[in-house]
């Protein structure tokens, strides 16, 4: 297993071209948010533009849209009960705050079924797929599933220990052509073939959120043209780090989400080669 640090990082990230335009870094489809819920859907939009991606698009209720024109203009939107396009997409994320009834379990097998790129699956489509689970063996080869324990056990079954969870999430990895980005104090990422291990981040994380936060800089990533483990690993030592740095300004117990999507640009700059 490798022990992520600086220098493993430095090896991955590129550098952003000055010439560059949008274009050039990827169009993200984010899938997210529901009545009540609308918070998880501009979190992961947020986190997912401070990350880099060119263009982030939110499909959400038709009704909730004037939480995402006040909150994040920066993003657009289409309505979720309206037949769209997603050919125009390189990257795509569901799940923050998403629901679990049966339009969610439709609209997460209409993208399986549609979609040929990696997909992000997070929160809400986790528990979806648990309850689905014919529809793990359907996913795009390459896509990121990024459980908590809890959600874990939901889709692969009951353990007792972190090495058990560990020890199967490399199994599955491997069965499913996916990637397994296994969250908790040290997130433990995994493609079924090669391991690796976080050491950025601090228990400010543990707070409403910042799953949310962690699936739109993933997005972005993908968005931006890496492969998808280097998306999983960039995205959660990024997430990490920029939790350290707000730690420096706040404490565990104060830190936001928002707070640490905000210091986004500081990670960066502490990560240039």
């Amino acid at each position: 297993m490798t022990i992520l640090d600086l220098n493993s990082i430095q090896k991955i990230f590129k550098k952003r071209l000055s010439d560059s335009h949008k274009g050039n870094h990827g169009h993200a489809l984010i899938i997210a948010g529901s009545q009540a819920k609308m918070g998880a859907a501009i979190i992961a939009a947020k986190a997912c533009l401070r990350a880099g991606a060119g263009l982030v698009t939110l499909n959400i209720p038709k009704k909730e849209r004037l939480a995402i024109f006040t909150s994040i203009p920066e993003a657009m939107i289409e309505f979720r009960e309206e037949k769209n396009a997603i050919e125009k997409y390189n990257a795509f994320a569901i799940g923050p705050g998403f629901g679990t009834d049966k339009t969610a379990e439709r609209k997460v097998e209409f993208l399986i079924e549609n979609v040929k790129l990696p997909i992000v699956f997070d929160a809400d489509a986790l528990t979806v797929l648990a309850k689905n689970q014919d529809l793990l063996n359907k996913l795009p080869a390459k896509s990121i599933l990024t459980p908590h324990v809890k959600e874990f056990d939901r889709v692969f079954g009951n353990h007792t220990t972190d090495e058990e969870r560990i020890e199967k999430a490399i199994a599955k990895a491997k069965e499913l052509n996916s990637i397994i980005v296994l969250k908790g104090p040290q997130t433990f990422i995994t493609d079924g073939k090669e391991s690796y291990q976080n050491t950025t981040g601090n228990s400010g994380l543990a707070k409403g959120g910042s799953g949310d936060a962690l699936t739109g800089i993933i997005t972005a990533f993908l968005a931006q043209g890496y492969e998808p483990i280097n998306v999983a690993i960039l995205g959660v030592y990024l997430h990490g780090l920029a939790a350290d740095i707000t730690l420096k300004k706040q404490s565990p117990e104060s830190m936001l989400i928002t707070d640490v999507i905000d210091d986004l640009g500081n990670a960066f700059q502490h990560i240039q080669p």
